[in-house]
């Protein structure tokens, strides 16, 4: 391989890196909203899974304690599976082009 070729590399793996941090400061503003019991229960998160509200429909709470709690496991996994999709979508952009396995996930 030539000088200039891996200098090229180089620069192209400084520019993917760059982008990368760029996308990862932008999925910790990104927000998803997971909701179970037909909305009664919804929680708002951001692509990192940082949970930023809750919300339980007032008529919940003088219900079975058990099936609230359930509600709200629901609503966080709707909101994880949201938040990783939407991750992976965005970091397809980034990734774009570059040879790598199927199913591999970013950040490493």
């Amino acid at each position: 391989m030539m000088k200039g070729q891996i200098a090229g590399l180089m620069k192209q793996a400084q520019a993917m890196q760059e982008n990368m941090k760029r996308m990862q400061d932008q999925l910790g503003q990104i927000e998803v909203e997971g909701s179970a019991g037909a909305g009664m229960v919804k929680i708002v998160m951001t692509c990192k899974h940082d949970v930023k509200r809750v919300s339980i429909d007032p008529s919940l709470l003088a219900d079975d304690k058990d099936m609230l709690e359930d509600l709200v496991a629901a609503a966080f996994n709707d909101a994880a599976r949201k938040a990783e999709q939407t991750s992976q979508e965005r970091m397809a952009s980034v990734t774009a082009g570059l040879p790598l396995p199927p199913g591999m996930k970013f950040p490493f």
